[in-house]
């Protein structure tokens, strides 16, 4: 509520008035920190707290440091530096989430201290430095240390063991100067200890501290990031320095692109394996321009309207599968062909979020080239090819014009075994299926053109009335990229699908289609008289929330337990969505979602759990009880819209 009077965004508060809320907001938020923060460390001291060992890269942790700390170095004038050493390993075997608390707390309390000079985050590999009790640590192969430097205020010898017990600052005068509660070393001190490490400090009054943080790194071997086999020239793996290097170590075209030149996006992270795409790229007729971060790669495809765009899902600073979506989600930028090649598993999930193909690392010099000859031939051709297979003579014929025809041939057949022969003639781009046709089952259909060695992985959309139970949403799941349930809004999915699919252009469609997508894909229409259920038994939270979405346009219906919440469902109509909180009176939040999954007509109904529990685990229980997506309190405002918009989007 502080937060949303802070905004003002009615301007009916005076400036002081705002910077009050903006206080309450502020100091409430402080009060949550050191709430999470006892909190954590109660876990850590009673043994509950696990660990989750997976290999860590040392670049991502250092491109996390950077955007985390670089903006508060330049807000205090103060100069910053990460050092790696460049015999550190690329990766690590530890706790991703743990080791990242401890650094935030040690750069945290660096900047706080220090108000001239600089910050500096040092890694590399210790053989010496740290207790030689510590057997862990002695047994280990290999062992890294992480030293943070500065040239802050700096903390007499005799204060230097009591900082790292809880409520401990080295001057009861700095919590009033420079906050905190001193919990922060406590913390990190413990988990330390879980990795199998510790933490030392060197310190002297008024000339800065050293907090040097010691860790087994568990494996002698680097993980190899050669994603090519030998057929493909590759020169050696690069350093750490190099890793995240910029765009601009390959050597591409983006100083040399002309109005008619076709070009090709690499978003690739491995500089190598891009120098690899580029060369190949320009033998295909293409000029190339490469991203080896995710966020250049979205600025660079608005900015640029690429061709053709590859595509590595594993990036240093946002997900491959988050710029996916993004690029999907843009009106401006989801016609654009993207192959997808990356060392993920379940890679073929890219084709339903509308990538063109998807190939695996690491690829042969034959497959790079018939990757990139792929997205040649996609763009060569205006025309998209759809097979519709739709017994319903008058539905066949409303598809089709809906669909429209100015750069789509459809074929609209009604039978599966016509189905068949015409895709054994012609590799159609995107296919749509009724599954109750008149000569086989829709399934048995998907299931015979997906053994079709011209058809492969192409696109299935299933259009149908049919009421699907869980088996047979599962098996379609897994053999078509999309199902749409015919219902009063199917129409218009059906035709975003297609369109996602088939990757036309927007601005290139009909206009009636045009302004169907536009106003599908409009953000605040996606919300705009939707009705939302809001279950929650603190009225407070009730306001709070009521307030958030009545200011996006939405109705809101509330109950203050389960009981109310499903008579106010089916005495309701008209509900879009449930926001449903689990910690409920009576008959909790699992259960009423249950009871709601339960009863007919709310089988696909978006349920929200949103919950106060944050514990691991407590989205899998929501989940498992029929929830479709999960929410923890405290709500991000921003983070509730947008899964609103998504459910509400589907």
């Amino acid at each position: 509520l502080a937060e949303q009077l802070a905004a003002n965004v009615d301007r009916h508060l005076t400036a002081r008035e705002t910077e009050y809320a903006r206080t309450i907001h502020t100091a409430g938020t402080d009060l949550l920190k050191l709430i999470n923060d006892i909190l954590d460390l109660a876990k850590i001291e009673s043994g509950t707290v696990s660990v989750d060992f997976a290999s860590v890269t040392v670049a991502d942790l250092e491109d996390y440091v950077e955007r985390t700390f670089r903006p508060v170095a330049e807000s205090k004038g103060l100069g910053f530096r990460v050092e790696i050493d460049p015999r550190m390993p690329e990766t690590l075997q530890t706790d991703s989430k743990r080791l990242q608390q401890i650094l935030r707390n040690l750069l945290s309390n660096a900047f706080k201290f220090t108000e001239r000079g600089n910050v500096t985050l040092r890694a590399g590999l210790a053989t010496e430095g740290w207790n030689p009790a510590n057997e862990t640590l002695n047994r280990a192969p290999s062992v890294v240390v992480f030293s943070v430097s500065d040239t802050g205020i700096g903390i007499p010898p005799a204060k230097q063991r009591i900082i790292f017990e809880a409520f401990q600052q080295a001057d009861g005068s700095t919590s009033r100067k420079y906050g905190g509660t001193g919990l922060g070393l406590a913390i990190s001190r413990e988990i330390a200890r879980l990795l199998g490490g510790e933490i030392g400090v060197v310190s002297a009054p008024d000339k800065g501290s050293t907090f040097k943080l010691y860790l087994p790194q568990s494996r002698l071997a680097a993980r190899a990031r050669a994603t090519l086999r030998e057929e493909v020239p590759v020169p050696p793996s690069p350093a750490l320095g190099r890793a995240v290097a910029p765009q601009d170590e390959v050597r591409d075209d983006r100083h040399d692109l002309g109005p008619d030149d076709r070009v090709l996006l690499v978003v690739d992270d491995d500089l190598p394996f891009a120098q690899v795409l580029v060369k190949v790229a320009h033998r295909r007729g293409f000029k190339a321009v490469v991203a080896s971060r995710g966020a250049a790669g979205m600025a660079l495809a608005r900015e640029l309207h690429p061709h053709a765009i590859t595509l590595d899902l594993k990036l240093p600073d946002v997900s491959g599968w988050r710029l996916l979506r993004q690029l999907k989600k843009d009106l401006s930028t989801r016609h654009i062909p993207v192959h997808v090649i990356s060392v993920q598993d379940e890679l073929v999930s890219a084709l339903s979020q509308g990538a063109l193909a998807v190939a695996s690392k690491p690829l042969t010099s034959e497959a790079v080239d018939a990757a990139i000859a792929r997205l040649q031939e996609w763009i060569s051709r205006p025309v998209r090819n759809l097979l519709l297979v739709e017994d319903d003579d008058v539905q066949r014929l409303s598809i089709t014009e809906l669909i429209g025809n100015g750069d789509v041939r459809t074929l609209a057949v009604p039978t599966g075994a016509e189905a068949l022969a015409a895709a054994q003639q012609d590799p159609f781009d995107c296919t749509v299926i009724d599954l109750g046709l008149p000569d086989m089952d829709g399934v048995e259909l998907i299931e015979r053109l997906r053994r079709l060695p011209t058809f492969g992985d192409r696109p299935i959309i299933v259009y149908t009335a049919r009421d699907l139970d869980r088996p047979e949403e599962e098996r379609l799941g897994r053999l078509a990229q999309s199902v749409i349930v015919k219902d009063p809004l199917a129409a218009g999915r059906l035709v975003d699908q297609t369109a996602l699919f088939l990757h036309r252009a927007v601005g290139r469609m009909p206009e009636a289609q045009r302004r169907l997508l536009e106003r599908l894909h409009d953000p605040n229409v996606a919300l705009g008289g939707k009705k939302v259920l809001l279950v929650d038994d603190d009225v407070r939270n009730l306001f709070a929330m009521t307030s958030i979405l009545e200011r996006h346009g939405m109705v809101v219906v509330s109950a203050e337990n389960g009981r109310d919440a499903i008579a106010a469902l089916h005495g309701t109509p008209g509900i879009d969505a449930v926001l449903m909180d689990i910690m409920l009176p009576e008959m909790d939040g699992h259960e009423t979602i249950r009871a709601i999954r339960g009863s007919e007509g709310f089988k696909t109904l978006p349920i929200i759990a949103v919950t106060a529990k944050a514990m691991k685990g407590d989205r899998e229980k929501c989940i498992e009880a029929g929830a479709s997506d999960y929410l923890a309190k405290p709500i991000d405002t921003e983070q509730l819209l947008s899964l609103l918009r998504v459910w509400l989007g589907r």
